[in-house]
C-alpha cells in the first residue's frame, strides 16, 4: 500500500515545510494549491506522569502544527477546561501550553488532576496524552519517641526507618550526629526499604546517634529521624550462628517488574561469622551482560528487565556452620509497547492505503480507534473506510474526508497513544530539490543523483542521460522508487546531464543533475616514522596525487592537535620540516589532504633521542621488595595482611600485587591473587577453604616490578562443604543405547575439603519417574541400556568430607543416536536459470531420525560441461537445508553455467545420515562467459601494438566470439571508443597506433549467445620497453636537438676566446738586426709583392728556440729597437703598425735587452 512507500517522506517534509502559511511556494503555480492544508500534528507536550514543584508557576506544554493553524483546547479530568473563567491561567500565543501562576494567591495543589490537549484545525484534531499532573510534596517525619535498643553482641539486629512518604519518595541514608555517614559493609548496610541491618552486633557497634535521614529532591531539603540509642551486652564468648534472613522473611516470596524497568532483588542474612550472598537463577544462567551486584552482594540489579529475565532467582547465604535458601519468582509484565506505530498517510482522489496500529504488552494490550478525539464507532459511517481490528483500510478515498486518527492501545499498566492523519490532496508533480544542481564524484565509488518529488497521485519517475535513451535502470543503474538514481560504481564515461522526469495524469515536473567524475586523491609519498637526535632537523614527506580540475589544501596535525606554521616550522607543497627538533617535538605527525570531495590522510611518529654527549640523564629504578610481612586479623575465609613498602627510587608505587603458594595441591608454585593501590600497606585477604597459604608481596612502579618480598607465615583455613557447582553438565549418548553424563571438576582450590566426590541424580524427562543417584569421584557417569534419543533431565551436586554443596540446575541430556530409517523422497528440481535451481522434495517423518534433527543435506556434483571437449575437476559439494515445514523447498546456488549435474539428498543428524533419496539430473541454462584466461600487449615497434588473450577457463556456453573496446586515455580524459569483434578462434590483434606516444585502455570481454562476459582491462604501455621507447621519443624532440647544438656552440666560442687571450699574452721574437743594415733596394718576389727580408731570412733567429724541444732564450734585441720612442702598434688582428726605421745606437738600447718573448710555434703548440 502507500504506507510503505519511501516518497512519503519527501511528501510529507514538502507538507510541513509550508505548513506555516497556505500560501504555495512557487507563485505561478497558485491556482493549483488552493486546495493545500495540513490536518494538526502534535510535536511537545508534557510527559505522562508529572511532578512540579509547588513553588514554581506550573507549566502544560502543548503544541502543534497544521495548516490553517490548529487552535487549542483542553480537557481537564475529562470534563471541558474552560481557561477563560480563571484569572490565574494564560494559554501562550500560537501554543496551546498552559501556564498557571499563583502571584495573586492560590494553591498548587488545587490544579492536580489529569489533562488532555486537542489542537483542532478544518481539517481535522490531534490529541496529547493524558498528563497526570501532581504537585511535589515532603511531608514532615512523625514526632516519636525512640526506646534505647538493647541486644546481645553476636544477634541480628534491625533499625526501621520508615520515611514519610513523599512525592516523589525521597533518598534515604543514615548518618551520627557529626553528620558522618554510618559505615557499612558486608555486616551492617542498608537495605532498599532504607532500614539499616546487622547481621551481627559487636561491641563497638554501641552508638547513640544512629540517625536516618531523608532527602526530597524537590524542595532539596532533608528531614532527620530522632537518632537511635543502640546498647551492646558483651560477654566473654560469643556464640557463633547459622544464617538466617533478615530481609526478606520465610523460604520463598515473589516480584512483578515491568519491562524496560530496573529490577532489584534483595537478601540480607543474619548470622555469626557474617554470610556470604550468592545468586544463582533455576533453570539457566544469570544475564551476564545486565546483572550487577551492590551492597556487598546483597542486592542483584538486572537494568532494562525483558522477558527472559522471568523465573526463579535463589539466592544462597552461607558460612562455615551451615547455608539457606531463598527463593523469589519473578513476574515480568509489560506496559503497551508499539510494534507497528500508525503514520501519516497521503493519498490521491481514487487511491488506497491503511493505517495499522500494532502494540504488545503483558497482559495483551486492547486497541481503540478515535477519529479526531471521538471513538470512532460513534462517527458517521464512512463507505471508503473499513475497521479490521489493529487496521483501517481505507478503498477509494474522496477529497474532504481527511481526519486524524488516535489509536490507543492500553492494558492495566499503562497506555499508548499515537495521532496519524489520513490527508486527501490532488496535486501536480513537484520537483522538491534544487534546480540544476552540480555533483562531482570520485572514480569508482557509489554514486547516488537524488531527486525528490512529490505529486497525489503519486507520479512516475524516470531518468535520462544527456536528453537520450528510455530510461534508465538496470545494468549499473539503478532506480530507487523515492526517485535516486544510483550509480554502482561511477567512471568516466558516466559524466553528464541527468534528467529527471515525474509523470501523473495532472501533469509532468522534471529537474536536472550534472555529475562530473574525478580521480581519487591520494597521497603517493607518505610520512614515515623518525627517530631524530635532540637539534637535528627532521623532514616529513607528504606528495599527493589528485584530479587536476580540483583545488587540494594539505594540514598537518600533531597528536590530532592543529600544527601552526611558525618561524622554526616550514611546509611547502610535499613535505613537512622541524629544525632544532626538541623533546616538545616528540609525538605523531598527520598529513591530510583534503579535495572538496574527498581526503586521504597518512601519519608517522617522531622520537627524539638523547645526545649522550650532552644529556643529564635522572635514572629510576625499580622499586625494592616490600619487609616484614604480617598477618592478623584471622578468620574463617579471610586474613590481615601488612606490610612496609620498601624505597620506591623516585618513581612512586603504583600498585602492590600479592601472591600466595599453597602446599597441598601445586607446592612451590606462586600465583596472583589480588592487586591493590599503592597507597595501601594493610589489606584483608579474601580466602578459600582448607588451603595452607603463605603470601608474598610484590612492589609495581613505572620502571617495573620489585623483587618478591621474604614469604609470609603460613596460614591455614578451616575445611568447609563446596561453594561451586560443576560446571559444564550434559547428557550424549556415545552409543545407541547409552547415555554419558559429563562435568568438568572442581578446581583444586574450589574443593573446600578432603574427601570430594559427585553425587549424580537422572530421570526420563516428563515421565513422573524417581530420581537414579550414584556417587563417583570421577567426572563421567555412563548409564546403559537406554533407549534410542529420549531426553532426560540431569542434576549434580559437589560433597567433601564437610558436607554437600549447593545442587545444580537441572539441564536436559540425550541419550545416543542411531541412523535414521526414512530418506528424503521425490527429490526434484523447479526453475532452473544459469547458476541456480529450486529443490523440492517431500520430508522424513522426524521420528525416524532417530536422533537430534540437523538438516537435510543435498549432496551435488558436476557431471559434464555441455560444451564440447571442455574439461574439469569433478567435485561432490554439499548443501544443508533446516526445514520442517511440510512441503519444503530451499534454493541451490552458485552453479555453473550450461552443465548437467547430479544430485541426491540424505537426512541428517549429529553423527549419522539416512540412505540416500532418488538422484536427479539436470542442466543449467548457457550464461555468461568468464573473462579471458589471460591478456597481454606487447609493443614490438614504435607504432604497433600486438595483443594476445586466451580462452576462458569457463565459457559458460558456447562462445560465439571476442569483444574489444578501446579508447586513448590522458589522464582524467578519454577518447571516443572503438569497438572491434573476432570470431572465436581469433586470439590475437595487431593495432597499429596513428600517434606512438600516446596510451590506450583496452577492455576485452567474451561472448555467448547470453551476451558479453566479464572484463579483462588492461592498459598499454605497460611493460619495460617503454622506457627505450621514451628515450627515442625524446632523442627526436626538437627542443633536445637546439639544446644540444645550443651547448655545442657555446663551447666552440669558449675555445676561440681562450685561443685568442693566449695569443696576445706575450712578446713575438724578431731575429738579430744589429750588424746588418737595411738593404735599400726594394726586392719584389714574383707575384709582385715586396719583400723587406734580407737573404739571411731563412736562417735560425737568433736568440729563439730551433726546436719545439729546446729552450726559450733571451733575445737580443726587441720591436721597440724598430720604431720610433716605441710608439708601435698592433692592429686589431695582432699585426704591425708603423716603419722600420734604422736601429739606434746600442748604447742607447742597453737597458731594453733582457726582455722576453715567447715564441709564437709555443704558443701555438700550448692551445693545440
Amino acid at each position: 500500500g502507500p504506507t510503505d512507500r519511501p516518497w512519503w517522506r519527501s511528501a510529507l517534509s514538502f507538507l510541513e515545510k509550508h505548513s506555516e502559511s497556505a500560501d504555495p511556494p512557487h507563485p505561478r503555480s497558485a491556482p493549483k494549491f488552493n486546495h493545500f492544508f495540513l490536518p494538526p500534528t502534535i510535536i511537545k507536550q508534557s510527559v505522562k506522569d508529572y511532578i512540579v514543584d509547588p513553588r514554581d508557576n506550573i507549566i502544560i506544554e502543548c503544541e502543534a502544527k497544521g495548516t490553517p493553524v490548529p487552535t487549542f483546547s483542553w480537557r481537564r479530568n475529562g470534563k471541558f477546561f474552560n481557561i477563560g473563567k480563571d484569572p490565574r491561567v494564560t494559554m501562550r500565543k500560537r501554543s496551546g501550553t498552559l501556564e498557571v501562576g499563583f502571584r495573586s494567591g492560590g494553591r498548587p495543589e488545587d490544579y492536580e488532576g489529569e489533562y488532555q490537549c486537542f489542537a483542532s484545525n478544518d481539517y481535522g484534531v490531534a490529541l496529547s496524552n493524558k498528563i497526570l499532573l501532581r504537585v511535589s510534596k515532603a511531608p514532615l517525619w512523625p514526632k516519636e519517641v525512640l526506646e534505647p535498643m538493647v541486644v546481645s553482641e553476636g544477634s541480628p539486629l534491625v533499625l526501621p526507618c520508615n520515611p514519610p512518604p513523599g512525592l516523589p519518595p525521597p533518598f534515604t541514608f543514615w548518618m551520627n550526629s557529626a553528620m558522618t555517614p554510618i559505615p557499612q559493609d558486608k555486616r551492617v548496610s542498608m537495605g532498599l526499604n532504607g532500614d539499616l541491618y546487622f547481621s551481627n552486633v559487636l561491641a563497638h557497634d554501641a552508638h547513640t546517634d544512629y540517625s536516618c535521614n531523608a532527602r526530597f529532591l524537590f524542595t532539596h531539603t532533608i528531614q532527620q529521624k530522632n537518632p537511635f540509642t543502640l546498647k551492646v551486652h558483651t560477654s566473654r564468648k560469643v556464640a557463633e550462628s547459622t544464617p538466617t534472613f533478615l530481609s526478606p522473611s520465610g523460604s520463598e516470596s515473589s516480584k512483578m517488574v515491568l519491562r524496560d524497568e530496573q529490577l532489584l532483588l534483595e537478601c540480607i542474612a543474619a548470622g555469626l561469622p557474617t554470610p556470604t550472598i550468592k545468586w544463582f537463577k533455576k533453570g539457566g544462567d544469570l544475564p551476564g551482560r545486565k546483572v550487577k551486584f551492590e551492597n556487598y552482594n546483597k542486592t542483584l540489579k538486572i537494568v532494562s528487565v525483558s522477558e527472559e529475565d522471568a523465573g526463579e532467582y535463589v539466592c544462597m547465604a552461607n558460612n562455615h556452620l551451615g547455608s539457606i535458601r531463598h527463593s523469589i519468582f519473578v513476574q515480568v509484565k509489560a506496559a503497551p509497547y508499539w510494534l507497528d506505530k500508525p503514520t501519516n498517510l497521503v493519498l490521491a482522489p481514487d487511491e488506497n492505503g491503511r493505517l495499522v496500529c500494532r502494540a504488545n504488552g503483558n497482559p495483551k494490550p486492547t486497541i481503540q480507534w478515535l477519529i479526531n478525539g471521538q471513538p470512532l464507532e460513534s462517527s458517521l459511517p464512512n463507505p471508503s473506510r473499513h475497521v479490521l481490528g489493529d487496521t483501517i483500510i481505507f478503498r477509494s478515498v474522496q477529497m474532504g474526508t481527511s481526519a486524524v486518527y488516535q489509536c490507543n492501545a492500553s492494558n492495566e499498566h499503562g497506555y499508548l497513544l499515537a495521532n496519524a492523519f489520513v490527508s486527501v490532496l490532488d496535486m501536480p508533480p513537484r520537483m522538491l530539490g534544487p534546480k540544476n544542481q552540480l555533483i562531482k564524484v570520485i572514480e569508482n565509488n557509489r554514486t547516488l543523483l537524488d531527486c525528490p518529488f512529490f505529486g497525489s497521485p503519486l507520479p512516475e519517475l524516470r531518468w535520462f542521460k544527456n536528453g537520450q535513451g528510455s530510461g534508465l535502470d538496470g545494468g549499473q543503474y539503478r532506480a530507487h522508487i523515492n526517485g535516486t538514481l544510483e550509480i554502482k560504481r561511477a567512471r568516466t564515461e558516466d559524466e553528464g546531464t541527468y534528467t529527471c522526469v515525474a509523470n501523473s495524469i495532472l501533469g509532468t515536473a522534471e529537474n536536472q543533475v550534472r555529475l562530473e567524475v574525478k580521480e581519487k586523491t591520494r597521497i603517493v609519498r607518505a610520512p614515515e616514522h623518525r627517530s631524530a637526535v635532540r637539534g637535528s632537523t627532521v623532514r616529513f614527506d607528504c606528495k599527493v596525487t589528485s584530479d587536476p580540475s580540483l583545488s587540494v589544501t594539505v594540514a598537518w596535525t600533531k597528536d590530532d592537535k592543529p600544527l601552526h606554521m611558525g618561524w622554526r616550522l616550514r611546509k611547502d607543497e610535499e613535505s613537512l620540516t622541524i629544525p632544532n627538533v626538541n623533546e616538545g617535538d616528540e609525538g605523531t605527525y598527520m598529513c591530510t589532504v583534503k579535495s572538496e570531495i574527498d581526503q586521504d590522510s597518512a601519519s608517522a611518529r617522531l622520537t627524539i633521542k638523547q645526545d649522550s654527549s650532552s644529556a643529564r640523564l635522572t635514572v629510576f629504578y625499580r622499586p625494592d621488595p616490600p619487609m616484614d610481612l604480617d598477618l592478623s586479623d584471622p578468620a574463617a575465609r579471610s586474613v590481615r595482611l601488612t606490610w612496609i613498602p620498601g624505597n620506591d627510587h623516585r618513581s612512586p608505587v603504583t600498585q602492590f600485587l600479592v601472591q600466595f603458594e599453597e602446599d597441598h595441591w601445586e607446592p612451590g608454585v606462586w600465583r596472583d591473587l589480588f592487586t591493590y593501590p599503592g597507597d595501601l600497606n594493610s589489606v584483608i585477604l579474601q580466602l578459600v577453604p582448607f588451603v595452607n597459604y603463605q603470601f608474598r608481596v610484590i612492589a609495581i612502579n613505572a620502571v617495573g616490578r620489585s623483587e618478591p618480598s621474604r614469604p609470609s607465615p603460613r596460614y591455614k583455613t578451616s575445611g568447609a562443604a563446596p561453594d561451586s557447582i560443576p560446571r559444564g553438565l550434559r547428557g550424549w549418548g556415545s552409543r545407541k543405547d547409552n547415555m554419558e553424563i559429563t562435568w568438568e571438576p572442581l578446581l583444586d582450590l574450589e574443593r573446600n575439603g578432603a574427601n570430594l566426590h559427585y553425587s549424580v541424580w537422572w530421570r526420563r524427562k516428563d515421565s513422573g519417574d524417581e530420581w537414579n543417584n550414584v556417587t563417583t569421584v570421577g567426572s563421567k557417569h555412563v548409564v546403559h541400556n537406554t533407549e534410542t534419543y529420549v531426553p532426560y533431565e540431569i542434576k549434580i551436586q559437589a560433597r567433601n568430607e564437610f558436607g554437600p554443596g549447593p545442587e545444580s540446575n537441572m539441564v536436559i541430556g540425550y541419550s545416543g543416536e542411531d541412523k535414521p530409517t526414512d530418506s528424503p523422497t521425490d527429490l526434484r528440481v523447479s526453475k532452473v536459470d544459469s547458476t541456480k535451481a529450486n529443490v523440492h522434495w517431500k520430508p522424513v517423518d522426524m521420528n525416524s531420525v532417530l536422533g537430534e534433527f540437523k538438516e537435510y543435506r543435498l549432496y551435488y556434483w558436476r557431471e559434464s560441461s555441455l560444451v564440447p571437449g571442455l574439461t574439469f575437476t569433478k567435485e561432490r559439494k554439499t548443501k544443508g537445508f533446516f526445514s520442517t515445514a511440510a512441503d519444503p523447498t530451499g534454493i541451490l546456488s552458485d552453479l555453473v553455467p550450461f552443465s548437467q549435474y547430479k544430485m541426491f539428498m540424505v537426512v541428517a543428524n549429529s553423527r549419522y545420515e539416512s540412505p540416500p533419496s532418488n538422484t536427479v539430473a539436470f542442466s543449467t541454462k548457457e550464461g555468461v562467459p568468464d573473462a579471458p584466461r589471460f591478456f597481454r600487449i606487447n609493443r614490438r615497434s614504435f607504432d604497433t601494438l600486438h595483443l594476445e588473450w586466451d580462452k576462458p577457463l569457463e565459457p559458460n556456453g558456447m562462445l560465439i566470439g571476442y569483444q574489444l573496446k578501446y579508447q586513448t586515455v590522458n589522464g582524467s580524459r578519454v577518447g571516443r571508443p572503438i569497438l572491434e569483434t573476432f570470431l572465436p578462434n581469433v586470439t590475437d590483434f595487431t593495432l597499429r597506433l596513428p600517434d606512438r606516444s600516446a596510451r590506450y585502455k583496452f577492455y576485452l570481454s567474451a561472448l555467448t549467445q547470453v551476451g558479453a562476459g566479464e572484463v579483462f582491462a588492461e592498459e598499454s604501455p605497460h611493460f619495460a620497453n617503454e622506457a627505450y621507447m621514451d628515450q627515442v621519443d625524446i632523442a627526436t624532440q626538437g627542443w633536445f636537438i637546439g639544446l644540444m647544438c645550443a651547448i655545442a656552440l657555446i663551447i666552440l666560442i669558449l675555445l676561440i676566446v681562450c685561443f685568442i687571450k693566449r695569443s696576445r699574452g706575450g712578446k713575438y721574437p724578431v731575429r738579430d738586426k744589429k750588424d746588418l743594415p737595411l738593404d735599400p733596394v726594394d726586392h719584389k718576389d714574383q707575384d709582385g709583392s715586396f719583400d723587406y727580408h734580407s737573404d739571411e731570412d731563412n736562417k735560425p733567429l737568433q736568440g729563439s728556440q730551433t726546436s719545439l724541444d729546446g729552450n726559450v732564450k733571451e733575445s737580443d734585441d726587441s720591436l721597440v729597437d724598430y720604431g720610433e720612442g716605441g710608439d708601435g702598434q698592433f692592429n686589431e688582428d695582432g699585426s704591425f703598425i708603423g716603419q722600420y726605421t734604422v736601429k739606434k745606437d746600442k748604447d742607447e738600447t742597453e737597458g731594453n735587452e733582457s726582455s722576453e718573448a715567447t715564441s709564437p710555434v709555443n704558443a701555438i703548440y700550448s692551445l693545440a
